[in-house]
């Protein structure tokens, strides 16, 4: 399962304080986290969810997506909820602002 609303219907994200303090725009859309039940885990599961999402805002007339994932090198990738920052880069997010010691803004135009 992959929440992708708008930033009015996802409000809180991690590190909210440091989003809002250099925040230029709000995005059309925000992906908020990921779920993939242990047993499926480390198998492309939440890449091909990404995939989906960014298919669907397509479909609903495309916008800035946002998310805000780990960059998970150098750690272990236990309790990622909003997925690796790898992931998203892989599938055209690119890296817009740090918000803390392992998370970042990340965005993408999808038409």
């Amino acid at each position: 399962m992959v929440p992708v609303r708008s930033p009015d219907e996802l409000p809180r994200i991690k590190h909210g304080r440091a989003y809002r303090e250099r925040l230029e725009a709000l995005p059309d859309w925000r992906i908020a986290c990921f779920f993939v039940a242990r047993g499926h885990r480390r198998k492309g599961v939440a890449a091909a969810a990404l995939a989906g999402a960014v298919e669907q805002i397509a479909r609903l007339g495309g916008g800035t997506v946002e998310s805000y994932p780990q960059d998970t090198a150098g750690q272990r990738a236990s309790f990622l909820h909003n997925g690796t920052l790898a992931m998203f880069e892989a599938q055209g997010f690119e890296r817009t602002r740090r918000l803390g010691k392992h998370h970042w803004v990340v965005a993408r135009r999808v038409s």
